[in-house]
């Protein structure tokens, strides 16, 4: 698995937003100034957590992005998959899916598939909570 930029960053945009619910609706320039990340990719990855109704936005001079439930609510996963082409840790593996010609001899596709399994199984036991306290790290759950 390789987490690209585009993941990293919609990460940081969520935190972000996680951190400033009080401000309501958040311009793009302001996450952009904050997280020091240009618009342009910004618009791209907002435009994916929209998508995926990860985020609410509106339009206009207040306008903005903010989550549209609680930290608690959003795994990492999600976030994650709606960036993501692939994360799977090989090519053949798709979404879960084995997508590959080979797959019925191919004695590493077994435990290619636990490794994707086990891997999204982990991103979705960490919410955007956790990483804003990091107590799930320092076993205060």
């Amino acid at each position: 698995m390789n987490v690209t930029s585009k993941g990293r960053y919609a990460l940081r945009v969520m935190i972000d937003l996680a951190q400033h619910p009080e401000d309501g609706f958040i311009s793009l320039k302001t996450i952009a100034d904050r997280q020091g990340i240009s618009m342009k990719y910004l618009e791209m990855i907002v435009g994916n957590l929209k998508k995926a109704r990860l985020v609410d936005s509106t339009r206009g001079k207040e306008g903005g992005y903010r989550l549209n439930r609680s930290p608690g609510d959003y795994s990492v996963g999600d976030i994650l998959r709606c960036i993501e082409d692939n994360l799977a840790p090989v090519a053949c593996i798709r979404a879960g899916s084995i997508n590959c010609e080979n797959a019925a001899g191919c004695m590493t596709v077994p435990m290619w598939k636990e490794l994707d399994d086990i891997t999204n199984a982990y991103l979705d036991t960490v919410s955007l909570e956790d990483l804003l306290t990091g107590a799930k790290w320092r076993g205060q759950d």
